[in-house]
């Protein structure tokens, strides 16, 4: 299995992440030159803002980055397909941390170093911003399938983007996680959760870069079989370093599961099996990668560097 140096994987990483921000840029909307005030600004300018601010307040960009390297392993070569795809995820994603860090959720000030959307914009735009991005990411996507060659691959991955952002995917997990806040979970619960809430995002995108890309059906089951393993690995890490770090260096505040009662891996099992189980669901996920034709050099190294990530 190849690895690539930590020098050139950060080299590398910094590209995709500057494309993603481009790529996603591109695809914000735009006021259409209805429903326009006397200084000429859109009469829905605010949820323009707010959907901007939003977007592009920062972050790893894991998502979009992991659809266009599964679509790069299985040979895809339609690059306005995926980078609809890609935007649209990153959207969902986006729209699921607004959400998240509402009054009634999480109630956080602050994310990824930034004042959250609801104390920039107010919490009424807060919420109507996380719904605009929703619906909007899915006007995105179709764009990407209404360009493929290959409908009926397109439409598949629409259809596994819709089902784990969904109530069977990271909303199902959302709700369990609220619902069980403050009371006493067992392991398969923090398990469920897990695998929805944060992993079913990861799951979908390396899904959806294979689907486009026309990867056999296998291939695609073993794909959600990886992001299972590094949602898993993700979200057992961000436990260890809500407890470890600080808000600085996380870009968000620390000891929120404390606060809000919430009860995680490392409540149940201790620290230093959190961190086995972090590098065994990594390397799971690095095992069942070697199955699969071709070689990517740097979704290798990107997994092994989530076991070390410090934010």
């Amino acid at each position: 299995m190849k690895i690539l140096d930590r020098q050139e994987f950060s080299r590398q990483m910094e590209e995709r992440v500057a494309e993603v921000e481009e790529i996603v840029r591109g695809f914000l909307p735009r006021a259409s030159g209805t429903g326009v005030s006397e200084n000429g600004d859109s009469f829905q300018k605010t949820i323009f803002d707010a959907m901007e601010y939003s977007l592009m307040a920062g972050g790893k960009r894991l998502r979009p980055i992991f659809i266009r390297e599964a679509y790069r392993l299985f040979g895809g070569d339609e690059k306005a397909v995926v980078e609809a795809f890609m935007a649209a995820m990153e959207m969902i994603h986006t729209y699921s941390l607004v959400h998240d860090d509402l009054p009634a959720m999480d109630n956080d000030d602050f994310r990824r170093g930034k004042p959250t959307t609801h104390k920039v914009f107010g919490e009424d735009m807060g919420i109507l911003a996380g719904d605009a991005l929703l619906n909007f990411a899915y006007e995105t996507a179709l764009k990407g399938v209404g360009q493929a060659r290959n409908k009926e691959n397109a439409v598949g991955a629409l259809q596994i983007l819709s089902e784990k952002a969904g109530v069977f995917g990271m909303v199902g997990g959302q709700v369990v996680d609220v619902e069980m806040t403050g009371k006493s979970l067992t392991e398969a619960q923090v398990d469920f959760i897990y695998r929805l809430k944060t992993g079913a995002l990861l799951e979908a995108s390396l899904m959806v870069g294979a689907v486009l890309a026309g990867a056999p059906e296998e291939q695609v089951v073993w794909m959600e079989q990886i992001g299972a393993c590094i949602g898993m690995a993700f979200q057992i890490q961000d436990d260890i370093l809500d407890l470890t770090s600080t808000t600085e260096e996380l870009g968000k505040p620390v000891g929120s599961d404390e606060k809000n009662e919430k009860m995680t891996y490392v409540t149940i099992h201790g620290m230093e099996r959190a961190k086995e189980k972090v590098e065994e669901y990594s390397g799971q996920a690095l095992e069942i990668l070697e199955q699969l034709p071709g070689e990517n050099a740097f979704l290798n190294t990107l997994i092994l560097e989530l076991i070390h990530r410090k934010k």
